[in-house]
């Protein structure tokens, strides 16, 4: 079985180990079930706790609690590439995430995530609260909350665009030396900045930062393709701009005033992804 999903509503007399029950019912071996719990790919619902990913094989079930596996083989068999912690700020943490990592876990499991990664990095553990995106195909920096009311300013001051972000981009032909995008997507309005730094003649391409004032989903890769200037290397936007390297897509600079503190915080990489 490569894939399925389950979904248990304890009743009485059902009481046994979260992991028994799983491998009851799905046919799957204790080992390979212990391993996607391990991995994020089951969740616990329980009355007045709410759902979490339960991780811990020998949890005892009561009734009325719901069990929801999302075993997926190919995923769990991921190896994910390793983020870096680049500052840690004690009540959030700057990390730089690698091309390929997940900005957030799914319902198939969060072991192919930063979130979880940061879990296991801090000794003793800590909360982890995601306050933004990055495209999974996108590497670069990525803030971190480690409490509710960390999470809470940061979102606000992302929401309040009082966080400079800019992107190093590089996309098929020549746009204009600098400009806007104002094109909606999904529906809904989204503004894209940029400024041209390099073209290339014999390859065609430019290197262009842009900024963001609005968060739809791949407003970059959208836009630019949507103007005729695909980000190179997007497995999904675009036509002629396919390579072997990957998305040319670096989220290479953040700034913004510590909500704590109040003093600048500023943390840039090069294109390539390492710390100026």
């Amino acid at each position: 079985m490569n894939s399925f999903s389950l979904k248990i509503i304890l009743a009485t007399g059902e009481e046994q180990t979260a992991c028994e029950l799983l491998a009851a019912r799905s046919g799957l071996s204790k080992s390979k079930i212990k391993d996607a719990m391990a991995k994020g790919a089951v969740c616990l619902t329980r009355k007045k706790k709410g759902k979490k990913r339960l991780r811990r094989a020998t949890t005892l079930l009561q009734p009325g609690d719901i069990l929801e596996c999302h075993y997926d083989e190919a995923v769990l068999a991921v190896v994910p590439p390793k983020a870096e912690c680049l500052h840690d700020a004690g009540r959030y943490s700057v990390w730089l995430k690698p091309a390929g990592l997940l900005a957030q876990g799914s319902n198939l499991g969060d072991h192919c995530s930063l979130p979880r990664q940061a879990e296991l990095y801090f000794h003793p553990p800590r909360l982890i609260f995601p306050v933004h995106r990055l495209d999974r195909e996108a590497c670069g920096l990525m803030l971190l909350a480690h409490d509710k009311e960390a999470a809470a300013r940061l979102s606000h001051l992302f929401k309040e665009n009082l966080i400079d972000k800019r992107y190093l981009l590089t996309v098929v032909g020549k746009p204009a030396a600098e400009g806007a995008i104002r094109l909606p997507l999904d529906g809904k309005p989204a503004a894209t900045s940029y400024r041209l730094l390099a073209h290339d003649p014999a390859t065609d391409t430019a290197t262009v930062e842009a900024t963001i004032a609005t968060g739809r989903l791949h407003q970059l890769r959208r836009h630019f393709a949507l103007v005729g200037h695909p980000v190179m290397g997007d497995p999904r936007y675009g036509e002629g701009n396919k390579n072997q390297s990957g998305l040319q897509l670096v989220a290479w600079k953040l700034s913004f005033r510590c909500p704590f503190s109040g003093r600048l915080r500023e943390y840039v990489i090069d294109g390539a992804g390492a710390l100026a």
